[in-house]
């Protein structure tokens, strides 16, 4: 199979030639490619940013030298999805050499929120190497002026710790010269990836067919609807943050423990009845838990949502519901490598179902920037640096909500809304704020869940109408498979088409796959959603069509293809008895 590389010498693109097959991707790469291969132009889900500005001498060529030693020594920094994937999905490769994509943007040529905006905006063909870009701009005049440092990467392949620990690799190649610092790293990406292959799936399966969340649960918080790619900051001051550890510390949890109970209560309030109510979440966890020598200092796409679901009583006691919710936190550990679709498939849903409506997350503090030996080194050679500051990426989550400590000890707050949804991000974060605040103010034992809700006003609240969902919608099954691995037919109808236009061959001849059709209203990047279960399941896919869907039926084809799937088979024909005929051949 021919994939991408790039050659020793080359300055940006790598171009084809040919390599081994690679490792099959991880569930949750998987997870993460679907959703960038369904995501609107622009949009760019799982694209996110870490950036800090740079005091003192700043020598390019030492700095991109100093990126190369690293991506050089990591082999994630290499590593790429192979196009046209085997019938499994996508699999990794890692290509012999990459060379680091540095813009510079001297002053006044953009300004700081534009460049970081545009840089999200580019997002990566996950069939290049090197998926993390670097851009220097220049916030003041002269060479001596302070520059922003940008870098943007992909979830698929790195997360935040990960780049995070890539920098400091980076800094300590830039204070020696630029020369390479160690070997290659290892365990790296190849090596976690055989680690998830070789696991025993059984006691995962029967832990989560248990502890996923129940049908029914609340999932989206109040409110009356927020426009996507909002982003809300709300900060908690030191003398708050400091009043709020300490509780936790007085209870027995963590500050992660009260962020989910903050959240849980507002899943709570939006389901105005009476009785015990079950809400879900999902829940960011490092990944890294696992039993594989120096998986906590091994970048890759390690980190990703587990699923929380409790039962919040409102006649039961608060200190309940923290003991719950730590309980919760205590059991998923022993599985943090398994993704949220694997969730869904062993707990009997289908694995292309919606996650969770939103997504906790809660970073560990910085080091303290008095015993932190880069920065001395640093400054002995004239250089400073602020600390790192991370611009959280939009996912398959209405709301994503990320807490961390600031270098002054505040705790910050940060909430993005991916979709339009009848939920506020905004307003979210404010309520979580003001409960933060004021559960130093309780005595948890003996205080109920109500009055804790009537922190957030009157309990119960008035009736509303509860939140929608973002379902994934338009594919109709007109024919279940008989049995798995039978592939799927799926009908392309002419864009704007009336719908069953093309439905009647309802039977394949010779074939005893799943035949189903997709709605005519549908663009591409909604086709390509609502294919989703069937990409999930690795099943055979081909496209059928009459002449005036060819276009659409072809362009989700090479969309799919882009992003490490097996390119469906397309196959057009006249008429009905025509295309009936040609499916089946092209199954056999």
């Amino acid at each position: 199979m021919s994939v991408g590389s790039e050659r020793a010498g080359r300055p940006a693109q790598p171009g084809p030639i040919r390599s081994g097959p690679g490792l099959p991707a991880s569930a949750r790469q998987r997870e993460v490619l679907l959703d960038a291969m369904a995501a609107r132009p622009g949009s760019a889900p799982h694209v996110e940013q870490l950036h800090w500005c740079w005091y003192g001498p700043l020598d390019t060529r030492r700095f991109l030298a100093a990126w190369q030693s690293v991506y050089d020594r990591e082999a994630v920094l290499r590593a790429a999805f192979a196009p046209y994937g085997a019938r499994g999905g996508p699999r990794v490769v890692v290509h012999r050499r990459v060379v680091p994509q540095l813009a510079r943007h001297p002053y006044g040529s953009a300004d700081r929120q534009t460049l970081l905006a545009g840089e999200r905006r580019r997002g990566f063909d996950p069939t290049r190497p090197g998926l993390l870009r670097i851009a220097l701009l220049d916030e003041q005049p002269g060479p001596a002026g302070p520059k922003r440092v940008i870098l943007t990467y992909h979830h698929a392949m790195l997360d935040g710790r990960s780049v995070r620990l890539l920098v400091r690799a980076f800094l300590r190649a830039y204070l020696a010269e630029g020369a390479p610092v160690g070997g290659e790293r290892r365990p790296d990406v190849r090596d976690h990836l055989r680690w998830l292959a070789g696991q025993d799936r059984g006691p995962a399966r029967a832990f989560w067919s248990r502890a996923a969340p129940p049908a029914g649960s609340a999932t989206l918080p109040p409110g009356g609807g927020g426009g996507a790619g909002v982003r809300t900051t709300v900060r908690l001051a030191p003398y708050e943050a400091s009043l709020l550890r300490d509780w936790t510390a007085e209870q027995g949890v963590t500050e992660s423990t009260a962020l989910q109970a903050a959240w849980a209560l507002q899943l709570r309030r939006a389901v105005p009845e009476g009785g015990p109510v079950p809400v879900a979440f999902d829940m960011a966890v490092s990944g890294r838990g696992i039993p594989l020598d120096g998986a906590s200092r091994l970048p890759g796409p390690l980190r990703g949502p587990l699923p929380v679901s409790v039962e919040v009583d409102p006649e039961g006691p608060f200190a309940g519901l923290l003991a719950d919710l730590a309980d919760r936190a205590f059991d998923l550990s022993a599985y943090e490598w398994v993704s949220t679709g694997q969730v869904r498939a062993w707990s009997g849903r289908t694995p292309a179902g919606p996650s969770a409506g939103t997504l906790l997350s809660f970073d560990p503090p910085p080091p303290p920037a008095d015993t932190d030996p880069l920065e001395e080194d640093l400054a002995a050679q004239g250089m400073r640096m602020t600390g790192p500051e991370t611009v959280h990426a939009s996912g398959a989550h209405a709301i994503s909500l990320t807490a961390h400590h600031d270098r002054e000890g505040g705790l910050v707050l940060t909430a993005v809304q991916d979709r339009t949804r009848r939920a506020d991000a905004r307003e979210a974060v404010h309520r979580t704020a003001r409960l933060l605040r004021r559960f130093p103010t309780t005595d948890r034992r003996l205080t109920t869940v109500a009055e804790t809700l009537r922190l957030l006003g009157p309990w119960p609240p008035p009736r509303q109408p509860p939140p929608g969902t973002a379902e994934p919608a338009g594919l109709v099954v007109l024919r279940r498979a008989a049995r798995p691995g039978a592939g799927a037919v799926v009908l392309v109808p002419p864009p704007g088409g009336p719908a069953g236009r093309i439905a009647a061959p309802a039977r394949v001849h010779g074939w005893d796959g799943q035949l189903a059709e997709l709605d005519a209203a549908l663009d591409t990047a909604g086709c390509v959603a609502a294919l989703r279960p069937v990409l999930a399941a690795g099943e055979p896919l081909v496209l059928g069509c009459h002449a005036p869907g060819a276009g659409l039926a072809h362009e989700i084809a090479r969309r799919v293809a882009a992003f490490g799937w097996p390119e469906p088979v397309v196959v057009v024909a006249a008429d009905t008895e025509s295309l009936s005929r040609a499916l089946a051949a092209a199954f056999r």
